[in-house]
């Protein structure tokens, strides 16, 4: 009797919000990453592949990408890169702009490398006293290019992510994401990351029997069905319209727990995966996912 192969293990199917959040990778996409994301019970991950705060573009550790990349698909959790802070395509300063092109590229380079669906990025502001109108063609002159690479059938979606309205944003509100879309021609592998501490913070008031829901539909009407691809699902320390980007743990801030309850019974938000960006370090994050699992399966 012949022996037959066994078969490889079916993927554990993904929940309507797989919850996670971003996992320090120090020492380790792999070894350090996924450990700690075990320790919090995360169905989903976002990493940094760079210094966040600089503009290094390091290569990666092949061995570790492939032991990351083939987890992450063996245990069904979607994988997510967030880009450096200081990218900024609607700077007034040309430096800033060409260092922000390659960081861009290497991130969504790096993202494919270890198999992740997303690379988020912050929106930027027009700096210099600009008109939003100049930066927003500057944002298309660098950015679109960047999009018009992502040709392979594996390469990231960007995903782009309002901020909480501080200075001459780009984006805050929900309707800023429409003349971003435009510049960028609404392409197709463009998406939106949406930060519930940052929108709230930009003035949108998640709270109250349909504040959530208002908002997501708002969004929705901006970007078409199907653009929402990710969500850092943050409290807020501060009160809607302080434009203050403090996150809070979820439940202990201004918008409170009822608000991601109603989040993840949206339509828009099917199959759309949950990141806490939180403080409290590791028992904090263990207990937002904790949370946010009760809120959803509640």
């Amino acid at each position: 009797m012949k022996s037959e192969q066994a078969a490889a293990p079916t993927p554990p199917p993904l929940p309507r919000n797989p919850v996670g959040g971003h996992v320090p990778v120090a020492g380790g996409l792999h070894s350090v990453g996924l450990s700690y994301a075990r320790e919090l019970a995360a169905e989903t991950v976002q990493v940094f592949v760079a210094n966040p705060r600089g503009w290094a573009t390091p290569a990666g550790n092949p061995k570790q990408d492939e032991a990351f990349r083939e987890a992450c698909a063996a245990e069904s959790v979607p994988a997510y890169v967030h880009a450096p802070y200081l990218i900024n395509f609607g700077s007034h300063t040309p430096a800033t702009v060409e260092r922000s092109v390659e960081s861009l590229r290497h991130s969504l380079r790096r993202a494919r490398d270890i198999g992740a669906l997303g690379v988020v990025v912050h929106t930027g502001s027009a700096t210099g006293g600009r008109e939003r109108s100049v930066a927003l063609r500057q944002v298309r002159e660098h950015m679109l290019p960047l999009l018009d690479e992502l040709t392979h059938d594996d390469d990231p979606y960007l995903l782009l992510e309002s901020t909480a309205g501080q200075g001459a944003s780009l984006c805050s509100r929900t309707w800023d994401f429409g003349p971003y879309f435009e510049a960028l021609d609404a392409h197709p592998k463009l998406g939106v990351c949406l930060d519930t501490c940052h929108i709230f913070a930009a003035g949108h008031d998640l709270t109250g029997p349909s504040g959530m829901h208002q908002t997501l539909d708002l969004l929705v009407d901006t970007v078409g069905e199907g653009r929402l691809k990710l969500i850092h699902a943050n409290d807020s320390k501060d009160v809607a319209g302080a434009h203050k980007d403090r996150h809070e743990n979820i439940g202990a801030g201004h918008i409170g727990e009822d608000p991601f309850r109603a989040l993840m019974r949206h339509p828009a938000t099917d199959g759309v995966p949950l990141v806490i960006e939180t403080p409290g370090g590791k028992a904090g994050h263990a207990a937002d996912v904790e949370r946010l699992k009760k809120l959803r399966d509640g």
